[in-house]
């Protein structure tokens, strides 16, 4: 069956809350800053009721399968553009993984974001994270900038 994407509502809180942990489990390894768990990066439900951002699930067979979301932010005044979109919480079940659903989902927020005029889109992910620099890779990214901290 085929996937597809539809915006997120409150109903998905749980499971989006899920995938939050699996993205923040995935990652703890590239960061010894992190705090202990319970950790959350996203506020889910603002960011779903929110008018200036658009979180989208993924769905095969009414079950949701992957998430992510664009958010306007305010650029740097130093920047050319004066907005962008930040794409985040972009996550895919391991069983799904490597059939294009991440594609489907930043196709999907890139069309939101374009909706809105905006052609700057970024995202961040640890360097050492190859498999997800792959996918973003895979979907057009560019890697851009590194973030050094003192060890």
């Amino acid at each position: 069956m085929a996937v597809t994407i539809r915006t997120a509502t409150l109903a998905d809180v749980p499971i989006l809350r899920e995938f939050e942990q699996g993205i923040v489990t995935a990652e703890r390894p590239f960061d010894p800053t992190l705090a202990a768990d319970p950790i959350r990066y996203y506020d889910i439900p603002g960011l779903i009721q929110s008018v200036s951002a658009e979180m989208v699930v993924a769905e095969r067979d009414g079950r949701v399968i992957g998430c992510g979301h664009a958010q306007v932010r305010i650029a740097e005044p130093y920047l050319a553009h004066h907005e962008y979109a930040y794409l985040g919480l972009i996550y895919v079940v391991p069983e799904e993984r490597g059939q294009g659903v991440s594609l489907l989902i930043v196709a999907a927020l890139e069309a939101w974001a374009q909706s809105r005029g905006l052609d700057e889109i970024r995202l961040e992910v640890y360097a050492e994270n190859a498999p997800a620099v792959r996918a973003y890779e895979k979907a057009g990214f560019v890697q851009h900038m590194i973030v050094m901290r003192r060890a």
